[in-house]
Parts: structure tokens; C-alpha cells; sequence
């Protein structure tokens, strides 16, 4: 299933960073959009800038000053910020990962 970075959340999320970052096999016990020991050290290494926007949301973008992504979390955010920055504003992900999320 192709979907929007900006839409991409829970396992979609996790194993398109994974696919990014890591050998995608091991993305079940890898969550790096809901725990800072996973996301924090691709913020730091990827040089993320993460801020709330004052309006309900948090942004992140790269150093580049591109591309510029918002969610709820400050995790969330820079991980869609982090797989578009590598796989572009589409990412195939496998059907069986969306099973119970919204996209």
C-alpha cells in the first residue's frame, strides 16, 4: 500500500524507518516513533530539528531546511521527517502493517 510520509504512523512508521535504518526484518522490536532510545540517536545523528508549532502539533525538518513534517508527537514528526527525507513524500508499505491503523 503506497502512502503519504505525512500519514504514515504506529508499525507503518516504525518499519519505514527501519527500512531506512536497519535491517527491516527486525522492526517488531523496534519502535523508534514511540521510544526515544530508538528515534533520539536518528534525530541526533540525522541533525533533526524538532519544535512545537503552538498549535496542538510538533514540526521537524532536517538541517536542509527540508522536508518539514508535523504530528502530534515530536517523535512522530521526525521520523516522518527522517523517511522522507530518504525515501521521498511515498512510501510502499506492506499491506499486513496496516491491519488496525489509520492511515
Amino acid at each position: 500500500m503506497k502512502l503519504k510520509t505525512s500519514e504514515l504512523q504506529g508499525a507503518a512508521l516504525d518499519w519505514a524507518v527501519a527500512d531506512c535504518d536497519i535491517d527491516s526484518t527486525v522492526y517488531l522490536h523496534y519502535s523508534p516513533s514511540t521510544d526515544w532510545a530508538h528515534g533520539g540517536p536518528i534525530i541526533e545523528r540525522e541533525r533533526i530539528n524538532v519544535c512545537y508549532d503552538g498549535g496542538g502539533y510538533w514540526c521537524a525538518t532536517t538541517d536542509a531546511g527540508d522536508p518539514l513534517k508535523f504530528a502530534p508527537t515530536p517523535l512522530v514528526a521526525a521520523m516522518r521527517c527522517y523517511v522522507a527525507s530518504e525515501m521521498g513524500e511515498e512510501v510502499e508499505v506492506p499491506d499486513e502493517l496496516m491491519e488496525g491503523e489509520k492511515a
